[in-house]
């Protein structure tokens, strides 16, 4: 491995109004490098990789490029001095072919006339240099959610990106999609390019990464090789204290009404779904496993009313009811906290109060106008029960950290009453300190009788979580396990369809 770093971070600052979220960090990375960079929401990963990627500027502090330093730099300046950033959230066009995408506003011209052949050539050449095989002639839409990642990354490589920053990049992917990526990402690496690698999955971290550095509150704890460490010193680093039981000890509900059907349905069927029906018990957590594409999500969206129900019956607490709208679940006591927090669940220029009332304003108003009182004494009680963490409710949401949105978005819900709470990928990208909050939550709601569907792709969570699980595939229940019989091997097996001794009974 080279002697000299390819980028060295000395003394970052940075202050957002009053508030510091940055204090004198000192970092390096190295070529052929992959840098896990770990921490809870807030402690300042993006912060830092927005200001090495020059999507901000330091208040403080020098990015030293090979050798030579800077104070601050734009974006294509730092693209210019081979440094990309895959976010997220991903800047393709799905209707445009993948070639049109790795050239979108910078194509080749020749003579005056953009060059399709050539830029085909070069597609073509890079996916190959990755060691995937990409046709740069299909439109992006048709494209999983693993070889769009490729795609962006592609990207960055053609404008000779030296490093390399993925942030989350697996969020979204099944096992044999990660798979894919870690192949390409460890060519990268014999290839001399420097990645840095942010993730809440520790397992993916230690797997891939040949260093990591901690952050916690804006601060740097520590940087060490990935092999001198392990999960739960990493844990402790992150969080500055020891952190207890994962999943909270388990509970059983068995207050007024314990076992009785809140939500019973029956042969939901549309485009995605296949003759569903199962039910709810009061004070249950019910889990929704499943593959990719399995309908885990179009189930709860069905009953909800996000999408249209070919056939099926809806009963909930014994009526039978007609939901066509999320309007009308809300009215019945349903709740939805959706997949996708930041296109469905919040609204990012919003302020985080208004966010937080806006599915109860009716209840918070009189004569058209928001009573004061009301809405503060909602917004005190949210907060303090989710620990929400924020410098004023009037700031907008959006600049929150991943766990805080979340939190916002639970605190919304909460705040409608509803008995019934489906929440899909509920702790999808936040870190393991806000994962554990919202698993104490959770049964915490499951004490106090309410009814809860779980989704989630993380199999420790739904076993972790649920008392039942049901097991999606291809539209249709393959399986439905209670708690004390469930296990990886045998949800995977039903995932999967396969048939044996993992099938339990579908009733």
């Amino acid at each position: 491995m080279p002697n000299e770093p390819l980028v060295s971070v000395r003394g970052a600052k940075k202050l957002f109004g009053s508030v510091s979220v940055l204090h004198n960090v000192d970092v390096d990375f190295y070529p052929g490098e992959i840098h896990g960079l770990m921490g809870e929401n807030g402690a300042g990963k993006s912060t830092l990789c927005k200001i090495i990627s020059g999507a901000i500027l330091p208040t403080e502090g020098t990015v030293t490029i090979n050798g030579v330093s800077h104070t601050g730099f734009t974006p294509q300046e730092a693209r210019s001095l081979g440094i990309s950033m895959v976010y997220q959230e991903f800047n393709l066009i799905p209707e445009m072919t993948v070639f049109e995408n790795l050239f979108v506003g910078k194509e080749i011209r020749r003579s005056g006339f953009v060059n399709n052949r050539l830029m085909i050539q070069k597609s073509r050449g890079i996916f190959e240099t990755m060691g995937v095989r990409i046709d740069p002639l299909q439109k992006l839409k048709h494209l999983s959610v693993a070889y769009c990642q490729l795609v962006e990354i592609a990207k960055a490589l053609l404008e000779n990106s030296k490093l390399l920053i993925l942030d989350e990049p697996t969020a979204a992917l099944t096992n044999n999609e990660v798979d894919i990526l870690f192949k390409v990402l460890d060519k990268l690496r014999s290839d001399g390019i420097s990645l840095v690698y942010i993730s809440h999955r520790m397992d993916e971290v230690f797997r891939l990464c040949d260093k990591i550095t901690v952050l916690r509150d804006g601060d740097h704890i520590k940087t060490m090789p990935a092999k001198e460490t392990n999960m739960d010193d990493l844990i402790r680093m992150m969080i500055g204290r020891e952190l207890s039981q994962e999943f909270p000890r388990r509970v059983t509900y068995s207050g007024s009404g314990a076992g009785e059907t809140v939500l019973k349905v029956e042969k939901l069927h549309n485009e995605r779904l296949r003759d569903v029906s199962f039910e709810l018990k009061k004070g249950e957590i019910l889990g929704l496993a499943g593959l990719v594409g399995s309908g885990r999500s179009e189930v709860v969206r069905a009953i909800f009313g996000a999408d249209n129900l070919e056939a099926g019956e809806v009963f909930i607490k014994g009526t039978k009811v007609l939901i066509r709208h999320p309007g009308t679940a809300i009215k019945n006591g349903l709740a939805l906290i959706p997949e996708d927090r930041k296109l469905e669940g919040l609204m990012l220029r919003l302020s985080i109060a208004r966010n937080i009332t806006i599915a109860v304003i009716r209840h918070l108003s009189r004569y058209m106008f928001v009573v004061n009182k009301r809405e503060k004494d909602l917004l005190n009680k949210s907060v303090n029960l989710l620990s929400i963490k924020f410098a004023s409710v009037g700031d907008p949401v959006s600049g929150l950290s991943g766990g805080n949105q979340q939190k916002v978005v639970l605190a919304k819900w909460l705040a409608s009453d509803a008995d019934i709470m489906f929440f899909d990928e509920p702790t999808r990208g936040i870190d393991v300190g806000a994962k554990k909050e919202i698993y104490d939550f959770l049964f915490k709601l499951k004490t106090e009788g309410k009814s809860m569907i779980v989704i989630s792709s993380e199999m420790e969570e739904v076993l972790g979580l649920c008392d039942r699980i049901i097991v999606m595939h291809e539209g249709s229940i393959a399986g439905n396990l209670k708690h004390e019989e469930a296990t990886q091997e045998k949800i995977l097996a039903l995932a999967s369809g396969l048939k044996g001794e993992g099938n339990a009974k579908t009733n």
